[in-house]
């Protein structure tokens, strides 16, 4: 399929152009402004998902400062639904690989994330979104497409085995790649934590990432619930 967009093509929205420098995923690019700053593009041909994200930033962002800024849309060209996001020069997961974060570090994070949540959990029904994982599969990249199977694996390892109950909200699909998992990864081996010391990671921590991580996300405690851990 081609690229939605041309390096070099320069897009028009409300407030500015951006010409189009990079591009990362087949749905975002980087993109320079007229001050030469760089933003993020986003856009999908037939799918509504920038739109809804459109929507959703343009409700919220005012009520929480740790939701990434939606700072254009584009009206050129009108299709398909393209929006401008604030650049960052940096995410949480390349910063852990450069340096390990410490607790205090870790908590920091966490609680940001959480009340960011907490604003979309109390006011929209977004409780349970995907493509989140804590995990780096040393085996594929981000870009792989079994990256996201290797996660899975990592989290079925750590926090499995799957409850029984799980059959009532899954697919034909995800029961069977589940049994697939449960045959490459057998019970004995589901083990969280078991690489870790108190020292290096105490048990009010186990117990609390625990509840982030529970398979079956109906098991899962809402962000208000997580904001009030200790």
């Amino acid at each position: 399929m081609p690229s939605l967009f041309r390096l070099g093509q320069v897009l028009r929205g409300s407030f500015g152009k951006y010409a189009i420098t990079k591009e990362i995923q087949d749905t975002v690019w980087f993109a320079k402004n007229q001050a030469e700053e760089n933003v993020v593009i986003k856009g999908v041909q037939g799918h509504p998902r920038v739109e809804n994200e459109r929507n959703v930033l343009k409700r919220f962002q005012d009520r929480n400062p740790y939701l990434r800024p939606l700072i254009d849309e584009i009206e050129e060209p009108s299709d398909p639904p393209t929006i401008v996001l604030k650049y960052l020069e940096d995410h949480l997961l390349n910063a852990s690989i450069k340096k390990t974060l410490n607790r205090k570090e870790l908590k920091y994070v966490s609680r940001r994330i959480l009340e960011a949540l907490k604003v979309l959990h109390e006011l929209i029904g977004l409780i349970y979104g995907g493509n989140f994982n804590l995990f780096r599969p040393r085996n594929v990249s981000p870009d792989h497409e079994e990256y996201g199977l290797e996660v899975r694996k990592r989290q079925f390892r750590y926090f499995g085995p799957f409850q029984a109950k799980y059959e009532e909200i899954a697919s034909p699909e995800t029961i069977a790649a589940i049994m697939c998992l449960m045959e490459e990864i057998p019970q004995s081996q589901t083990t969280p934590f078991h690489r870790t010391t108190e020292k290096e990671v105490g048990k009010n921590d186990k117990e609390f990432i625990g509840k982030i991580m529970m398979l079956d996300l109906r098991d899962r405690p809402t962000s208000r619930e997580l904001l009030g851990d200790e």
